[in-house]
């Protein structure tokens, strides 16, 4: 093996290769021609000797020796980004940028409003645009620079992000303070007696993951409202008799007139996760703000 023809460029490639097991996606990610790609491919099978990644039925399937070389290889990399990143201090108070969010009502108020309020404090330079969801879209605002961070559940962080658990989060029932028939308790039997307000992101729907756990016990409950986001929620519960199953931190803090029950039925909870672009993961903003991030996502907890 001649390991004085390998260099950084060659070992990256080699890692986005590995990661995306696609040469048109990676020539994507490292803005290179699929040729150029192809070439440097080649460079490595010659140093490395190896085939490294074979022709398979939806891209390239990776040999064993590129699955053992896979992770020392990342945590290589990572070592000489660290290197680089601390040999520049970043010092929030007078660093200026826009950093893109891509995130659900219910992470803006519960992680991305914290978040800001931290900024004007410590980063005033630094803007937080917040974007909304579109899952069609995958990996492609992130390469074209229209997006930096993804907050949401793992399940739809597009291929080819890095991405970071934050926090786990769970369901509780909500009712108005003076509610006429909740006395600071909910049984079944009075859970589906009462009128419900559920969340349907696609719009319309009137059915949910906790109807069909309902139909399984032979109970079903009355929905009469189907808003397509969290944050209303709270206050319609605020203002009539309907109860509504909404995730834990888009009602603590808020101060209105509201008991918070455990539901009478399990209702699975969800992780919410940090997702990114390779392309911003040594530089200096784009870093302190995940930390950032991960310590507002905490202290919620």
């Amino acid at each position: 093996m001649d390991m004085g023809s390998l260099d950084l460029n060659l070992l990256a490639t080699l890692d986005v290769l590995l990661t995306e097991q696609n040469v048109t996606r990676a020539a994507r990610r490292l803005n290179l021609s699929q040729p150029a790609l192809s070439a440097r491919l080649a460079r490595l099978r010659a140093v490395l000797g190896d085939q490294l990644l074979l022709p398979g039925p939806r891209g390239m399937v990776p040999t064993a020796r590129a699955i053992a070389l896979q992770q020392p290889l990342r945590a290589a990399l990572d070592g000489v980004r660290e290197v680089v990143v601390t040999a520049n201090p970043f010092a929030p108070s007078t660093a200026e940028g826009t950093v893109a969010i891509v995130a659900s009502d219910y992470v803006q108020y519960a992680v991305l409003m914290p978040l800001v309020l931290r900024l004007r404090e410590e980063a005033p330079g630094i803007r937080i645009a917040w974007r909304t969801a579109d899952l069609q879209a995958g990996i492609r605002p992130f390469e074209q620079g229209l997006a930096d961070l993804h907050l949401t559940i793992p399940s739809d962080i597009p291929d080819g992000l890095r991405m970071k658990p934050l926090f786990d989060e769970d369901y509780v029932s909500i009712g108005r303070t003076d509610h006429p028939v909740l006395q600071g308790s909910l049984d079944l039997e009075t859970f589906c007696s009462l009128e419900h307000i559920i969340v349907s992101p696609e719009g319309g729907g009137f059915s949910g993951p906790t109807d069909i756990a309902l139909a399984t016990l032979g109970h079903a409950r009355r929905v009469m409202l189907s808003a397509s986001g969290f944050l209303m929620v709270p206050e319609m519960v605020a203002r009539s008799d309907m109860v509504a199953l909404v995730p834990r931190r888009i009602v603590q803090g808020r101060g209105l007139p509201l008991q918070i029950l455990p539901p009478p039925i399990r209702v699975p909870g969800f992780t919410i996760a940090m997702a990114w672009h390779d392309r911003t993961t040594t530089h200096p903003l784009h870093r302190w703000i995940r930390e950032m991030i991960a310590v507002v996502a905490r202290a919620t907890t």
